[in-house]
């Protein structure tokens, strides 16, 4: 069964955002994403201050079975990268939502919150999938 926390907004391609204040956002991949790719074992993210556009690809992500892209869910500058998934990938798969998270976003552009999907919207979307 795939988590899908209240409290954050989710892509159509399984990235999810959560505000931290007016500016900035976190940012990572859902339950459902990590399930999908099962053993994570390397994280190519982007260095602070890079721009990236809404969706995208700002990192990849390597599992044993490939590698995929992972997509900005809004626009803005990077101002921070989780370097423990770099050192620990396996905390993707431990804590997607938590302490797996990728980055944090200094957002340019706030109505693309608009473009993203609540809890309810994204629940549907990946239970299709399945």
């Amino acid at each position: 069964m795939t988590t899908i926390p209240e409290g954050l907004l989710y892509t159509k391609t399984h990235e999810w955002v959560k505000k931290i204040n007016p500016k900035e956002v976190s940012m990572g991949i859902t339950d459902h994403a990590q399930q999908q790719l099962r053993d994570i074992v390397f994280v190519e993210l982007p260095p602070a201050g890079k721009v990236v556009k809404a969706g995208v690809a700002c990192a990849v992500v390597e599992s044993v079975k490939a590698a995929y892209d992972i997509y900005a869910p809004v626009s803005g500058k990077v101002v921070k990268v989780n370097q423990k998934i770099q050192e620990k990938p396996q905390l993707v798969n431990d804590d997607p939502c938590g302490e797996g998270w990728f980055l944090h976003i200094e957002i340019s552009d706030p109505s693309e919150f608009n473009n993203l999907l609540n809890p309810s919207q994204y629940r549907d979307i990946s239970e299709t999938e399945h």
